[in-house]
């Protein structure tokens, strides 16, 4: 299939056509040319779109649908779809499923789900056996089979040992270990941020000690061991400054932040709106002011949607007994261009894609690469209607949103929303 893009803006912080506005001519998922003007032929496939711009693919390192197991929360088909219409061309998929993603087999499965879809799908294996936090899993096998990481999806490992033991393991054939940063005694049955708010709501707090606790032991554990290491979604002022310190020592760490944590504050919860039960949970002011600033300098390493469907039935009910998780993929991009410029939004949709073993590099002639196209100015109001995902609990329905995503191009196919 040939495209050709017409006046396309050129997002490209690292590279020499960066803000530029130009055509750009696609043959088989190769750019074949860009110029300042491309004739068009019958024979293109031709996109022209208000205020235009494209970049390399975006990537999310944690997306949760529901299939195999709880395809009423979301099904592989759908969320798909909705990761593309999202501008995402590669998703890293959770292993929250049932069974958990923990063999071969479950990776394989996964993987020939989305063979045909534009969207690349990146298996996440579980670290331990049925995510119990116990034995490790089938680490090397799933590796080799396509799993990009290895993650309890929001479980923190306890056992100091036992993530010792997978990141020295892990070294032998280059695997990515992920770590929740969560100390579960400390946390205990707190439900929210720890301060003011929960203090007059009446709500069990989470002290951001326990993050901080967990980030610093597994940045030891880190530095003994050697090996690659992954921190997912981070919160705190202080989980920064833990990160910053141990990037500057030369460990091999990487970390994430959700993008409701960049938006929100805990004073939502004056609601008492379940949308707003996430994990980590939304933090004050001061945190998140430092985590964009962390964003902006490239401490933190990428944004993630952190898109998580529930069953309604688990969150129209009480907020202590509400689940944690909110959609997140939709609002993603939009939420962000009310916080960072554009090139700070793009560097954080792409900038694990080289962690995570993905293709990337310069948009230029010759260059076989994903691509998102976009119009980074259009400003709207994310409202029910606008979720495509089958679970419509979001934390930023309602929120005001910059930018707006025109399609991807991606495994030689065009998806146009």
């Amino acid at each position: 299939m040939k495209i050709l893009l017409k006046s396309a803006t050129i997002v490209d912080p690292k590279g020499a056509l960066h803000l530029k506005k130009r055509d750009l001519l696609i043959d088989k998922g190769t750019i074949v040319q860009i110029a300042s003007k491309i004739e068009m032929t019958d024979k293109v496939r031709v996109v022209e779109k208000e205020n235009l711009h494209v970049s390399l693919g975006w990537m999310d390192s944690s997306v949760s649908f529901g299939e195999p197991g709880y395809e009423e929360r979301e099904t592989l088909e759908n969320g798909l779809n909705v990761a593309a219409a999202s501008g995402f061309t590669d998703i890293c998929i959770n292993p929250n499923t049932k069974p958990v993603t923990d063999s071969k087999g479950a990776v394989q499965y996964l993987k020939s789900k989305a063979l045909n879809h534009a969207v690349n799908v990146l298996p996440v294996g579980a670290m331990t056996q049925s995510a119990d936090g116990e034995h490790l899993a089938e680490l090397f096998d799933m590796q080799q089979e396509g799993a990009r990481s290895f993650y309890d999806y929001k479980q923190p490992i306890k056992n100091a040992n036992l993530l010792k033991i997978a990141l020295q393991y892990c070294q032998n054939f280059d695997g990515l270990v992920q770590s929740f940063p969560m100390d579960m005694a400390i946390a205990h049955k707190g439900i929210v941020n720890e301060g003011v708010n929960s203090t007059q709501l009446g709500l069990k707090g989470i002290p951001t000690l326990a993050e901080e606790l967990q980030i610093s032991r597994d940045l030891y554990l880190l530095e003994y061991t050697g090996g690659k290491l992954h921190i997912p979604t981070i919160s705190t002022k202080k989980s920064l400054q833990l990160i910053t310190a141990a990037k500057k020592k030369g460990l091999d760490v990487t970390c994430s932040v959700a993008a409701h944590n960049l938006i929100l504050t805990d004073s939502v919860l004056s609601s008492f709106d379940t949308r707003y039960k996430v994990m980590p949970p939304l933090r004050e002011k001061a945190d998140v002011k430092a985590l964009i600033k962390g964003v902006q300098e490239g401490v933190i390493d990428a944004v993630t949607s952190d898109h998580a469907p529930i069953n309604i039935e688990f969150k129209k009910i009480e907020f202590d007994h509400a689940q944690y998780g909110s959609i997140g993929l939709e609002s993603c991009f939009g939420a962000l261009g009310n916080v960072l410029d554009i090139s700070d939004v793009i560097n954080a949709l792409t900038g694990l894609r080289t962690r995570f073993g993905l293709e990337t590099g310069e948009i230029k002639e010759g260059a076989k690469l994903p691509l998102t196209l976009f119009n980074p100015s259009t400003e709207w109001l994310f409202e029910s209607d606008a979720i495509l995902s089958t679970s419509t609990t979001s934390a930023l329905v309602c929120q005001k949103m910059k930018g707006k995503v025109y399609g991807i191009i991606s495994k030689n196919k065009l998806k146009l929303n």
